[in-house]
Formats: C-alpha cells, sequence, structure tokens
C-alpha cells in the first residue's frame, strides 16, 4: 500500500482480528465447561486442568523461544502460521470424543497461540511511534474483549442448538481466512524505526534480555502486576459461567451471553477509557500508564469481591459490569509498557516474558487452583454450588497485590524509558 499512515492502521486492523480470534478460541471453552463436564463425567479438578493447565504448560513452555524467534525471523510469517495451527487445534477439539483427544487438541492449540501474540506486539511497536503506542496497543486489546464476547455469546448460542463440539469447529474457521490476510496482505516492519535509540542492533540471546529485565525495576513491577492481574481477572472470568449456572441456575448460553455481553462492552469502555486516560496523562507525565492501572484495579477488586459475595443475580450482575471493564484496562498498559520499557530487539522476547508470567497465572494457576479450591469444599456446601461461589471470593482478593506492583511501576518509570532508549 502506497499510504504509509493508512497502511500502518490497516496492519493494526488486521492484527486485531487475529487476537480476537485467538481469545475467542482460547475461551470458549470457559461456557462450554458445564455442557463438557456432563458428557466426560469430569470433576472440577479435572475440568480445572482441561480447560486451563494443558493449554498453559505448552502456551507458556513455547513461549520464550517463539519470543526468541520473534525477535530473528519474519514476524508476519510467524503469525499466519501461528493463525493457522491454533485454529486447526480448534477445529480438533470439536472432533474429540474422550477427555485425553480433547487434552491433546487443547495442547495444540497452546502451541499455536504461543507464536501469535509476542510477534504482533513487536510489530506493532515497530508500526507506531512512543507516543502513540500506547493508543496502537489499546486499539489491539479491544481483540480481547471482542474475542471473547464472541467466544460466550456464538460458543454458548452454538452448543445449545448442536452441541460443545459444533462451537468449537465454528469459531476456528475464521482463523483460516485471516492467516492468508496476514500473509498476503501484510509486510515486515523495520525494526526500531521510530526509537531515539538502536540499542541492540543484533537481537540478544534470552540471558541478555533476562539481564536488562532483572536491572529494570519499573518493568519488573509491569511484569508482577501484569501476571497478579491475570490471575485476578480472567481467572475470575473463566469460572464465572460455571458459578451463574450452578448459584442462579442459568443455562449456557444464557450465562455465556451475558458474561459475552459484558466482555464485549464493558471491556471495549474499559480499554478504551483506558486508553484516552493515558494517552492525555502520559503525554504530561509517563508515570500515570501504570498508575492508571492500579487505580483500576483497586476499584475492581472492590466490585469483584461484590459479585461473588451477594446472593442476588442482579446485584451480581451490576458488579460484573464493574469488574470485568477493568479486567480487560490492563491489558494494554501492560503490553505498552512492556514494550516501551526495553529495546527494540528485545520487544518479542519481552512480551513472550510477560505472557509466560500471566498465562501460567491464569491458565495453569488460576482454573486449577479455583477447581481444586471447589471441590474441597463441597464438602462443607454440597454439589459443587455454592463451593465455587466461595472459590471465586477468596480469589478476588488478589487484585490488591496486582494494584501495588503497578503503583510501584510508576516510581521507576522515567529511569525506565530512558535505559531502555525509548525517549
Amino acid at each position: 500500500m502506497n499510504n504509509p499512515r493508512f497502511y500502518r492502521w490497516y496492519a493494526l486492523l488486521i492484527l486485531t482480528f487475529v487476537y480476537v480470534s485467538n481469545i475467542a478460541d482460547r475461551y470458549v471453552i470457559s461456557t462450554l465447561i458445564e455442557p463438557i463436564k456432563t458428557d466426560l463425567k469430569l470433576n472440577d479438578t479435572a475440568i480445572g486442568f482441561l480447560t486451563g493447565t494443558a493449554l498453559a504448560i505448552f502456551y507458556t513452555g513455547m513461549g520464550i523461544p517463539l519470543g526468541l524467534m520473534a525477535d530473528r525471523v519474519n514476524r508476519r510469517n510467524l503469525v499466519a502460521f501461528a493463525t493457522v495451527l491454533w485454529s486447526a487445534m480448534t477445529a480438533a477439539c470439536g472432533a474429540a470424543n474422550t477427555f485425553l483427544q480433547l487434552l491433546l487438541a487443547r495442547i495444540g492449540v497452546g502451541v499455536g497461540e504461543a507464536g501469535g501474540t509476542p510477534a504482533s506486539q513487536s510489530m506493532i511497536s515497530d508500526f507506531f511511534p512512543f507516543n502513540q503506542r500506547a493508543l496502537a496497543t489499546s486499539i489491539y486489546a479491544l481483540g480481547a474483549a471482542a474475542g471473547s464476547m464472541i467466544g460466550s455469546i456464538v460458543g454458548g448460542a452454538i452448543s445449545d442448538v448442536f452441541g460443545w463440539r459444533s462451537a468449537f469447529v465454528a469459531l476456528a474457521i475464521p482463523g483460516a481466512v485471516l492467516a492468508l490476510l496476514v500473509r498476503l496482505t501484510l509486510t515486515e516492519p523495520a525494526r526500531g524505526a521510530f526509537d531515539t535509540s538502536r540499542k541492540a542492533i543484533n537481537s540478544p540471546s534470552l540471558k541478555e534480555t533476562l539481564q536488562f529485565i532483572r536491572v529494570q525495576p519499573s518493568l519488573l513491577h509491569v511484569l508482577a502486576g501484569s501476571t497478579v492481574a491475570v490471575f485476578w481477572g480472567w481467572g475470575l472470568l473463566w469460572w464465572t459461567p460455571a458459578f451463574l449456572a450452578r448459584s442462579y441456575g442459568m443455562s449456557t448460553s444464557g450465562a455465556g451471553g451475558l458474561i459475552g455481553m459484558i466482555s464485549g462492552i464493558g471491556g471495549t469502555a474499559g480499554i478504551i477509557l483506558g486508553a484516552v486516560l493515558t494517552q492525555k496523562l502520559a503525554l504530561k507525565d509517563p508515570r500515570w500508564q501504570p498508575w492508571i492501572a492500579a487505580a483500576a484495579t483497586v476499584l475492581g477488586t472492590f466490585a469483584s469481591m461484590g459479585a461473588y459475595s451477594c446472593r442476588s443475580l442482579s446485584i451480581t450482575t451490576r458488579m460484573l459490569w464493574l469488574f470485568v471493564p477493568v479486567a480487560y484496562l490492563n491489558i494494554a498498559p501492560s503490553f505498552a509498557l512492556t514494550q516501551s520499557l526495553v529495546p527494540p530487539r528485545m520487544r518479542g522476547l519481552a512480551c513472550a516474558v510477560m505472557l509466560f508470567g500471566a498465562n501460567v497465572a491464569n491458565l495453569a494457576i488460576a482454573p486449577q487452583l479455583i477447581g481444586i479450591a471447589s471441590d474441597v469444599l463441597r464438602i462443607h456446601y454440597g454439589a459443587g454450588r455454592e463451593s465455587l461461589r466461595y472459590a471465586l471470593m477468596g480469589t478476588a482478593l488478589s487484585g490488591f497485590w496486582a494494584a501495588y506492583h503497578f503503583w510501584a511501576a510508576g516510581r521507576y518509570m522515567r529511569d525506565g524509558l530512558r535505559r531502555a532508549g525509548t525517549t
């Protein structure tokens, strides 16, 4: 395309749609927990392993080497290949008839998705300068809200009519189309084109990147904050459709539709609000990027505690409308700060490191820990209905921990940007 300004926004749009597919394929299984549990005769501990841990082991395990690869190879081709792979494995989930078959397909989804986001984030950082990077990353983060909405609403609706296996197959189709668009219409951007320093012209090793991160306090707190925030926000959302079904008797499509609507509308509102505030305030003082995330997380934590502790569906719904937008608001600042606090040639790996921590917390620890807690609490609360409520109430408190790290990151923000050569 001849117009560079138009092209960068077009590229961002395509990569955002890829992220929509990524999230929809990853999280549709949370809406399908109840029919899968009934069909395969599983308990909550097994469901936690199947829905989160199985994907996380390979998603996080492959994330670091694929992040290193993103700093060395053609990122466009890597994104296209990864999209094809996770889409094919999502379709394979729909063909599964046993726990083992579904487990292996979920592992394949994790391997494919590990290659998508680090390369996409690295490309976006080279399409946009620092003063536009938070806005661009916020637009990309809208893919999480849209993907969750599509996975929840479309997945739940298809499951009720055609069965849970058909939901996986239907959501796999768009990925194949997007992979073609990435491969045929996008080009590889020059690395570090908009940064004041061209540090690390040669791709650094894993050891060199980790050594840089270790002496970058602002980035350490961002990584810690994003890890705990994902455990808190997305960990709770994993089990919320099942909570609504058990505690309030909602159907699969009803619970998925409610969470999908809140994720789509509320999540989008949270991301946009965070982007607008960050864009305006960070131009005056870059410390506002993590501080906005900290303040919002405190508010969201109180809302999440209310959502799972009250006994009224209407109050739970209102609290979810406050909590869910904050869970999404943190995505864009975490991505943007991670990319801006390292030199250009470290961006793919830095994103992979961030995703490693976040997805271990979100995919491996949160679903499994909440599932185990729910099974243990069944002894006291019976039938797994109210036991899940109390497991979620305890998890909600972790939001305060995440808020602390975002606040602490702001204290070192200016020095961190200078050390990375971003400003």
